[in-house]
């Protein structure tokens, strides 16, 4: 077996999830990330192997596939020509509160049996394969409404079939992943700020020294760098929102716009007002 590989996802600009359409079929991608996943695939046959399920599906395929969860890519192999629509979504990509209101109740529990996989077949797998097609030509906020169908879909379908006996996720990277968990939420939470690196090491067990060698492997990053990339983004988000430069400037944690534009144009190429007005 190829060595295992942590995927890092990004969510879409202006948007908290992402949508790719992935084409990999000659590399043996054997890998696993903290995000849920939903996959579609049409092919005339491809390997489906989602934790230690193996098998082969004919035409197409849809699967739900939880946090951490080693998966090979579902075009691998395939050289006759592979569609796919892929989604990712970290856990709470709508906030936990969200997540506990009622009507989220089906959608909440199929993300509890995310943790085995799930294979859905029948007029649900061609329903859903219908709304996936065409979410990438939706507007972001359609786009989330989409979603949401296709998860209540899945989540109140009888057509479907559980991968695994037991939860299927790697309890190495679930031990990372809840480590990080701490360290993204306190990014999160204090960004706008001066995140102390200090008090941050110390909320996971970890002298500086080891926490800044640690974030840096796990992130490819120093910590200072992954802040500013962090804040960048944030303000990008509110560029599009249609704030004016210098409210994105002071929202996302830096007092000297001459400062905040020299980082968005190193981090991004050009200035926050010519992204701005490319983009909004």
């Amino acid at each position: 077996m190829a060595k295992l590989q942590l995927e890092e996802v990004t969510p879409d600009l202006g948007s908290s999830f992402k949508i790719i359409n992935p084409s990999l079929s000659t590399t043996f991608l054997w890998h696993l990330h903290p995000e849920y996943e939903i996959v579609y695939a049409e092919a005339a046959n491809g390997p489906r192997h989602v934790g230690s399920h193996i098998s082969r599906y004919e035409e197409s395929d849809l699967v739900f596939i939880g946090p951490n969860i080693p998966h090979l890519n579902f075009d691998y192999g395939v050289n006759t020509g592979c569609r796919q629509v892929v989604i990712q979504m970290p856990q709470h990509f709508l906030g936990e509160p969200f997540f506990n209101n009622p009507e989220m109740a089906a959608i909440k529990q199929l993300f509890r049996n995310g943790c085995y996989g799930l294979s859905f077949y029948g007029d649900t797998k061609v329903k859903a394969a219908a709304m996936l097609k065409t979410l990438q030509q939706l507007s972001r906020f359609d786009q989330l409404l989409g979603l949401l169908q296709i998860l209540q879909l899945l989540a109140t379908s009888k057509e479907v079939n559980t991968l695994n006996n037991t939860p299927a996720a790697n309890k190495a990277f679930e031990k990372q992943r809840t480590r990080m968990d701490v360290i993204y939420h306190y990014i999160e939470q204090y960004y706008k700020d001066k995140p102390d690196v200090n008090q941050l090491a110390g909320k996971v067990s970890l002298s500086t020294a080891a926490f800044c060698r640690y974030f840096k492997k796990q992130t490819g990053e120093t910590f200072t760098d992954f802040i500013n990339r962090y804040r960048i983004n944030e303000a990008k988000n509110l560029l599009l929102q249609d704030k004016s430069v210098t409210e994105a400037c002071y929202a996302t944690g830096y007092d000297q716009l001459s400062y905040f534009n020299r980082i968005f144009k190193k981090l991004t190429g050009e200035n926050p007002s010519t992204f701005k007005k490319q983009n909004l």
